[in-house]
């Protein structure tokens, strides 16, 4: 070791390593026991204990049920998938392939985030802080449909009535929050049928006929 270098400050990487194994712990159960009871009927004391710390602690790491709803939120509209998923939708050629990835991709994020969707949606109305979540959760999912729509429109893929905010607002209409769930929440469809209605749908909504045929 030279008298430039410093030796590794071990003890601070494990401090910092054991904050962040605490942080994603309040997460997680803060994530179950919101499931469970909802948001405004969960207490921080509720999520401590789940979460095997102190009520200090949540505060302290997580800033509360805020901070806690505000991280769940994060980890929905940020989800890892959604870098493969720019990547694939910039790569794609076809049309119709590209809205049957969109549209199973949309059903597996429900799949894996619905719970948090839920719980946003429901505090929304009645939380500043759910309601800042959910617009910003929001406005992700919807310019990343709107990604699609350009990339539909270079591919010079949609009707001639159709543009791109169109095309965006369609997308959002039917694989936004609404569609799922009165598909499988409300109708019981399960995931594969509702998944491919709304891909025919969406298809016949916005493709020239060229591609609706193919």
């Amino acid at each position: 070791m030279t008298k430039t270098q410093k030796p590794p400050r071990v003890g601070t990487s494990r401090r910092a390593e054991y904050a962040q194994a605490t942080r994603r712990a309040a997460i997680d159960a803060a994530r179950e026991v919101f499931s469970e009871k909802g948001y405004f009927a969960t207490t921080v004391n509720e999520v401590a204990a789940r979460a095997r710390v102190s009520p200090a602690t949540i505060y302290a790491v997580n800033g509360g049920k805020q901070g806690l709803l505000r991280a769940l939120v994060e980890d929905w509209s940020d989800a890892p998938v959604i870098a493969t998923m720019r990547t694939t939708i910039a790569e794609s050629t076809h049309p119709v392939e590209l809205l049957r990835y969109l549209t199973a991709e949309t059903g597996q994020m429900r799949r894996d985030y619905g719970d948090i969707m839920r719980v946003v949606i429901g505090a929304a109305p009645h939380d500043a802080a759910a309601a800042e979540g959910f617009r910003l959760a929001t406005s992700r999912w919807r310019e990343f449909e709107r990604l699609v729509a350009r990339r539909l429109a270079q591919l010079d893929a949609l009707r001639d009535d159709v543009d791109v905010d169109y095309a965006s607002d369609i997308l959002w209409l039917y694989l936004g929050y609404a569609g799922l769930t009165t598909l499988v929440d409300d109708n019981g469809w399960p995931y594969p049928r509702a998944e491919e209605w709304l891909c025919t749908t969406v298809c016949e909504a916005l493709l020239a006929d060229r591609f609706r045929a193919s």
